[in-house]
């Protein structure tokens, strides 16, 4: 969906394909930051469907501009397909940072983010002036401008270079890399490496590379034409197409095929290139 300024090898892109075919408009810009893929606006149609979030490993910021009753929140991500909450014909401003990334100025442990929602202003001292001035700001440039100015010079939380090396790893290899590959490369126990990266990610190795290797599958398919879903499976690494079939209907809430055609529906890609162009 959205490339981030980074390395090219590392597969980048962070999709949230029903929150754009939800939205009357959604609109995006990259972040050159290293810790923050990007930064989104939506408005959701008055004629949205159930709204789901799907694993994409990413920590999000969502503030509601609703001009009555705003909010924000900080978003970890899910583990599997899971609905939220986000109201028709209201405004959203939206922060996701890169995968496996806790932002340094939340006060909370990686563990207590996933699959979970918390409220930006209890866990940030910092937020309150951020979300004063987002929610009067119209335009998503500006508000990103106010986020840069208020949370970006701390949002980049120090990790440990275990950690950081295996997300680097999994990345690079579209989330097609098991345990013991990542135990050989780095010098580290499976033990070790479980441990740490859960601490500082709150998922697990595994966890992560099977979003990973969905996250991977997504952008496939939405960028592809003429795709073959048995071809797919063996390119990122599933032991058969059942098995490609039925992780991504888990961490996706819908079958390749009826995604795909749902997408073609809704022209998902014409959607984000006026996304692109609007920002």
């Amino acid at each position: 969906m959205q490339k981030v300024h980074s390395n090219s090898a590392l597969f980048t892109t962070c999709e949230q394909p029903w929150f754009v075919l939800n939205s009357s408009q959604y609109s995006v810009i990259a972040s050159a930051h290293p810790a923050i893929s990007h930064f989104y606006a939506l408005d959701v149609a008055h004629t949205a469907n159930v709204m789901l979030a799907i694993p994409d490993g990413c920590v999000d910021i969502v503030v509601d501009c609703d001009s009555t009753r705003p909010t924000a929140r900080v978003c970890g991500t899910p583990l599997q397909a899971r609905q939220v909450e986000l109201l028709e014909n209201h405004h959203y401003f939206g922060v996701r940072f890169t995968p496996g990334v806790i932002p340094g100025f939340i006060n909370a442990l990686a563990e207590e983010l996933t699959e979970q929602e918390l409220n930006l202003l209890e866990v940030t001292p910092l937020a309150q002036q951020f979300f004063d001035e987002v929610i009067k700001t119209p335009l998503l440039s500006e508000q990103m401008n106010v986020f840069e100015r208020c949370l970006v010079p701390d949002a980049l939380r120090k990790t440990t270079d275990l950690t950081a090396s295996v997300i680097r790893t999994v990345l690079a290899h579209k989330g097609d890399i098991r345990i013991q590959q990542l135990e050989e490369r780095s010098g580290y126990t499976t033990r070790t490496i479980h441990r740490q990266f859960t601490q500082d990610t709150g998922m697990t190795p595994k966890a992560f590379c099977r979003i990973i290797r969905c996250q991977a599958a997504l952008h496939s398919i939405n960028s592809e034409q003429d795709l073959s879903f048995s071809e797919l499976a063996m390119e990122l690494g599933f032991t058969d197409q059942s098995h490609f079939l039925r992780d991504f209907k888990k961490l996706v809430s819908t079958t390749p095929h009826d995604y795909q055609q749902r997408i073609t529906q809704g022209a998902y890609t014409q959607r984000l290139m006026q996304s692109r162009a609007a920002a």
